[in-house]
């Protein structure tokens, strides 16, 4: 199974062009990471060990943003890093992950993803801004995972 069997080719250049929209707002580093199932079932949990995977922890200032999306098993998480999570509340997410259960829940994960990143990037903008020396330090791609 292959990831265009979830997103389009053409849906998967959307949501790479919104991550490179969002990151010019901010030096955070947003990935999508998709896959068929969760089969630990706690997405949560899941998306930190794909968070590790990915060592998405190898970014300056520990501020690096994961929506990991598992499209069979109808779940989904979004995580940050640690400098993130000593800078906002626990409910930092829950705005972003309101949009894409809505978005999901109508068949529109392009849509969702896209609007997602496009408040994640808003969001870390206010704590991570857009500097003159920033570079990119995670891949723009969306990651995936066969079962």
């Amino acid at each position: 199974m292959a990831l265009s069997d979830f997103i389009p080719r053409e849906g998967q250049q959307r949501v790479v062009a919104a991550i490179v929209a969002a990151e010019k707002r901010t030096s955070g580093e947003i990935r999508v990471h998709i896959e068929p199932r969760c089969k630990q079932g706690d997405p949560y949990q899941r998306a930190v060990e794909v968070f590790n995977e990915l060592k998405m922890y190898e970014t300056r200032q520990r501020n690096g943003v994961l929506v990991y999306v598992a499209y069979r098993s109808h779940v989904f998480a979004i995580i940050g890093d640690s400098g993130i999570n000593e800078r906002v509340g626990s409910d930092f997410w829950n705005k972003e992950k309101e949009t894409l259960a809505r978005y999901l829940r109508q068949g529109d994960a392009v849509g969702g993803l896209c609007e997602v990143i496009g408040q994640i990037g808003d969001s870390l903008s206010a704590y991570f801004p857009w500097t003159n020396d920033d570079v990119n330090e995670q891949s723009d791609e969306i990651s995936y995972k066969e079962d």
